[in-house]
């Protein structure tokens, strides 16, 4: 916890251009600081033989006492040349680790495209199921305003039942059979309900069909970016944990090709649609066991010599594994003093009852819920349809929905270099704006008249291009790498399916309305409708949202420390008026004062026995 002089500013000069978005970076407290060469050492040894790596000592000795001096490595006696050598190499090669490590990040992304590919799948059959089921939604049809809502609740059902079931399942599977073999489950549910949907006769059985799908989405959604985060170095975690966004971009771009590809197969196309998305989930059930299981999780286990197994198998040294496992169980020691979540039950109402977490669950859903906020799947479900409005022919709509995939494919790598640079806050608060005015400009573009040429047609398509393109390296990657990583260890599991159900959720009630939206508003006031509401974002993030770039997920106990009422008064009153000084008036002398003290770590007892 932070006491009351931590929050007190200190003064300095600020050279980063970013630190008029975010929180300006310091070094959190380690709780190692301050302990005796002599007890750290002591307690190591106490340690190692509580959990069955007696054996280990001499490594973990080292590792411990490099934890408690990470900036000093240079000149810490204990460590030799190659040790030296070896965190040399880490801090100035940030990308170097070994392949285990992204074979299981790679592996459990594969599996996201599941998640992209069923929204396109669903996107094309729009444009036949609804009128093979006797339920039509043109302009012409009789009771097209009817039938539009059982179109949106059969879009729907997936995120409906991983909002109310799929998220809230991941805690106990992931209790029982960890992050890997929960990852496995959905990956058969995955693979089963996307065959079963191509072999409807109904909607009302595609939709229970869809409901299905939608619990292994849930807890696939719930448990993949919380396996990454805990894997990932806290250097390039949010490049790691991001790649859920940037393979569900490619299941959204894959998806719209595959529309594209079966659209002249006649009256099974839209099957082979809904049908084809089971693919990314082969290769993710096949190697999931392959990985290895979560070091963090492993330890919640009380199975410390499994967790450094898996740690030696995704760090390059020995020396590097014994420091991170010691360092997390000092963390989560200092953890458990105030989390003591110790079923279901309780472990859910500490979101809200320790003020630490309740301000992380306080964050992630302001991220979550603003990914729906902006509109982005009022296109993914619906651009099809969108296009079509606009005077498409359908296979003109397919062909402008498989550009739009493609621009938000391309456009999620820029985050894979800005995310642990820029960092998740300065991301989403550049790129709102951007998609607020496209967005609205998009739907402005619906007034031009379609007599008049291509130019309606082909401006609509321009923003809503646009509009991806800013979407992609902001509000896409950022939820799901910021829910897995705020939560402490106790609440981890249940925070991650809090947010997850909070967007899934969401996307369900984007999915039912727009269609009936569409009706009611026209395009240009469904629009316009979502501009709005990704202004509101905006500012919902400015005030809610801390930084979380560069810290180990233990280290972000003490950023969500500081009280809501203090961050968003420093926003409001420190880093909003420097950024008007600094980039509207541009005033270079003008200094930002941090919000965190900076903490300076000595080794003051390192010539103690």
């Amino acid at each position: 916890m932070v006491d009351e002089e931590s929050l007190k500013p200190d003064v300095h000069t600020v050279t980063s251009e970013l630190n008029l978005t975010s929180n300006v970076e310091a070094r959190i407290k380690n709780p190692l600081t301050g302990i005796p060469r002599h007890q750290l050492l002591r307690n190591v040894e106490i340690f190692a033989k509580e959990h069955g790596l007696a054996e280990e000592i001499p490594v973990l000795s080292k590792g411990a006492i490099l934890a408690q001096n990470p900036a000093d490595f240079e000149t810490l006696d204990v460590l030799d040349d190659s040790d030296r050598d070896v965190i040399r190499y880490e801090n100035t090669h940030r990308w170097s680790h070994p392949w285990t490590l992204y074979m299981t990040i790679i592996i459990c992304s594969v599996g996201a495209a599941t998640q992209g590919w069923d929204q396109t799948g669903s996107n094309g059959a729009n444009l036949e199921f609804p009128t093979e089921f006797g339920i039509p939604i043109d302009g012409g049809a009789p009771n097209a305003a009817h039938d539009s809502w059982i179109v949106g609740i059969v879009n729907a059902a997936p995120y409906m039942a991983s909002a109310v079931c799929g998220c809230w399942l991941s805690d106990p599977l992931n209790n029982y059979f960890g992050r890997r073999g929960t990852i496995f489950i959905s990956a058969l549910i995955l693979i089963a309900t996307p065959i079963a949907s191509g072999f409807t006769h109904s909607w009302q059985t595609l939709f229970v069909v869809r409901l299905i799908l939608g619990i292994g989405m849930g807890v696939k959604a719930s448990t993949v970016p919380m396996y990454a985060a805990e894997n990932s170095p806290a250097k390039i975690r949010g490049a790691l944990v991001m790649t859920w966004q940037l393979w569900t971009a490619f299941g959204i771009f894959i998806g719209f090709a595959a529309n594209v590809i079966v659209e002249n197969t006649g009256k099974i196309a839209w099957r082979l649609q809904l049908g084809s998305a089971f693919i990314p989930a082969v290769p993710l059930a096949m190697f999931i066991f392959l990985c290895p299981e979560s070091p963090r999780w492993l330890m919640k286990k009380n199975r410390y010599a499994d967790a450094y197994r898996s740690l030696l198998r995704i760090r390059h040294t020995p020396l590097q594994a014994a420091r991170d496992l010691y360092y997390i169980h000092v963390h989560l020691i200092e953890e458990n003093k105030i989390a003591h979540g110790t079923n279901y039950f309780v472990r859910f109402s500490e979101l809200f009852t320790i003020p630490r977490v309740r301000r992380a669950t306080l964050a992630a859903h302001t991220v979550t819920i603003a990914q729906q906020m902006c509109g982005i799947n009022i296109i993914a479900f619906y651009s099809s349809t969108v296009f079509s409005e606009a005077g498409y022919t359908n296979r003109q709509a397919l062909y402008a929905s498989l550009g739009f995939g493609a621009v938000n494919f391309v456009f999620a790598f820029p985050a894979v270099f800005t995310i642990d640079t820029f960092g998740r806050r300065s991301l989403l608060l550049f790129t709102f704006p951007h998609m607020a005015w496209m967005l609205l400009a998009a739907g402005l573009c619906f007034l031009i008249n379609p007599d008049i040429g291509t130019a309606r047609i082909g401006a609509i398509a321009l923003f809503i291009f646009l509009f991806a393109a800013f979407y992609s390296p902001g509000e896409g990657p950022v939820p799901s790498c910021y829910s897995a990583e705020v939560f402490p260890l106790a609440q981890r599991e249940q925070g991650v399916a809090f947010a997850a159900t909070i967007g899934l959720g969401w996307a369900s009630v984007l999915s039912i309305t727009f269609p009936r939206m569409l009706i009611a508003m026209t395009p240009t006031g469904a629009f316009g409708f979502y501009a709005g509401l990704n202004v509101v974002a905006f500012v919902m993030i400015f005030f809610f949202v801390p930084e979380t770039k560069r810290l180990t997920l233990e280290e972000l106990d003490q950023v969500f420390s500081v009280p809501t009422h203090v961050f968003a008064k420093y926003q409001l009153t420190k880093a909003l008026p420097y950024f008007i000084k600094r980039w509207i008036f541009f005033r270079r002398n003008t200094h930002l004062e941090p919000l965190y003290k900076v903490e300076i770590e000595k080794e003051n007892s390192l010539h103690e026995d």
